[in-house]
């Protein structure tokens, strides 16, 4: 046998050790090379680990949520188990046993464990006047909590068909049978429909904080433990660049997304920020030192099934319209698909955050360390506002924006999001320069 062992390797950027999020792979399992072995999380993305070699693997260290250090050994192969031959292979497993309640017809009454006798015993005792005489047997099995469920719900559980190992019933059939009216072949009293739609429930499940999860949590909180954020909501006429928008989609070239709101916004902040670098910065704790930055590179908060990730879009103050339009959408699809390789996740100046449709009133978005700004979109709506004093409809939008106040003043922060409220509602002078 020739062992090889995998380390973890140095995933860059300082990094030190990683977190184990998922195995794809067992001990005694054949892999082949560049095959997914595990999936582990650094500071800064989801990095899959494929396999350096053919082999079977003989060892893995760390479960999911575990931290391994950098060059820590990972994963033990037998390189020389290059094939699933018969000889080389596991033998064959056995299909498990039947769980004690799952009773098949070629089961002998020995094999019962007591549970299961006393069970079928009640089923038949109480059932046994429930048999039809057309061949159903008198003999139901189901379960204590299912049975008195029925019988609260004025269920006849001879007229049920189980659709479990050996006809048992299910919780799923009861349900089915209160649905369909089987209740004493009448639709279920009120109360029975209300005892049954609501039963107690008990139990609870506990859910690890593992992967990207975990450095959510632990960002979100170092950002409120040590930054004092200051909170600012302004709302925008957003009636004009409603207009401008739709005729620029009416227009657009044929390889060009759609204009949503979202485009005009992050270019019209590049602009704005010009006049307020402090808003454009980050703080390095470690130096004591403000870095203010003149590109602009947007962080787009964007909520994937993996959790929040935050996926940069580069240099803004370059981009044209369409250009920085399709750019948020590639940025963003990649994200949601796990798709983004680490830079892409990395090395924002300032984000904007927005909850689309759910976008509410207004909110308090968390600074994204270690930025010093962020401005949450809300939902754009209709409603009656006053004009040169007169009340007509337009199309009203808050701006809602954080700012860390170590290092932004309230007066700056204000005067910010004035600008770019000046900018949406007047779009002409989001593309003049000056």
């Amino acid at each position: 046998m020739s062992r090889y062992v995998f380390k973890m390797p140095d995933l860059g950027e300082g990094t030190v050790s990683a977190e184990v999020v998922a195995w794809h792979v067992k001990p005694g399992d054949l892999v082949q090379e560049d095959q997914v072995m595990c999936e582990v999380m650094t500071e800064k993305a989801a990095v899959e680990m494929p396999a350096p070699v053919t082999g079977r693997i003989l060892s893995i260290q760390g479960e999911p949520g575990d931290m391994v250090a950098v060059g820590s050994e990972l994963v033990v192969f037998d390189t020389d188990a290059t094939s699933a031959a018969a000889g080389d292979a596991p033998a064959a497993k056995t299909p498990p046993p039947a769980p004690a309640e799952s009773l098949t017809p070629h089961r002998r009454a020995t094999d019962k464990q007591p549970g299961e006798k006393q069970e079928i015993a009640a089923a038949a005792a109480t059932n046994g006047a429930h048999a039809n005489g057309e061949g159903k047997s008198s003999r139901v099995m189901v379960s204590p909590a299912s049975r008195r469920r029925a019988v609260e719900a004025g269920l006849d559980l001879s007229t049920v068909t189980g659709t479990g190992p050996a006809g048992r019933i299910e919780p799923g059939d009861i349900d089915s049978a209160l649905a369909a009216g089987a209740a004493r072949g009448a639709p279920p009293s009120m109360n029975a429909r209300a005892n049954a739609s609501h039963a107690p429930r008990n139990g609870t499940e506990e859910v690890k904080i593992i992967g990207l999860r975990r450095v959510i949590a632990e960002r979100l909180t170092e950002s409120a433990r040590s930054i004092p954020q200051y909170s600012y909501v302004e709302e925008c006429d957003l009636t004009r660049l409603e207009g401008l928008r739709k005729h620029l989609n009416d227009r657009r070239p044929p390889a060009a997304p759609p204009l949503t709101f979202l485009p005009f916004i992050v270019a019209a902040l590049a602009r704005v920020l010009d006049k307020f670098p402090q808003c454009n910065a980050l703080y390095d704790s470690a130096r004591g030192v403000l870095v203010k930055h003149k590109a602009v590179h947007v962080g787009i908060a964007t909520q994937t099934p993996q959790g929040l990730k935050v996926p940069v879009v580069r240099n803004v103050e370059s981009r044209a319209l369409h250009d920085l339009a399709a750019e948020i959408r590639r940025v963003a699809e990649a994200a949601r698909n796990n798709k983004s390789p680490r830079e892409e996740l990395t090395g924002s100046t300032i984000t904007i955050t927005s909850l689309g449709k759910l976008g509410g009133i207004a909110s308090t978005p968390m600074i994204n360390m270690p930025e010093v700004s962020i401005i949450g979109i809300n939902k754009a709506i209709e409603r009656a506002v006053v004009v040169d004093g007169q009340i007509t409809v337009r199309l009203m939008m808050n701006l809602s924006s954080s700012f860390d106040h170590r290092f932004v003043d309230g007066f700056d922060a204000a005067s910010m999001i004035q600008a770019l409220k000046d900018s949406l509602e007047q779009p002409a002078t989001i593309f003049i320069d000056g």
